[in-house]
């Protein structure tokens, strides 16, 4: 039971340190904007139209791309 309870906080611990990470990068990009803004976790092209090369991607005129 011990170790149930210990994966349960070790999992909710490195949860939050993930949201903490996230939170940094963007106060971070607010007090450097000529650095642009925070690239966000799944952004870009690839991460998820599926298509897996600029010459497919229906984004690809796009910033993140």
């Amino acid at each position: 039971m011990f170790e149930y309870l210990t994966a349960m906080a070790i999992i909710l611990l490195l949860l939050l340190g993930w949201i903490a990470v996230q939170q940094l990068a963007r106060a971070f990009a607010t007090r450097h904007p000529e650095l642009g803004p925070a690239r966000e976790e799944g952004g870009g092209c690839g991460a998820g139209c599926g298509c897996g090369d600029q010459s497919r991607c229906p984004h690809a005129d796009g910033p993140d791309c």
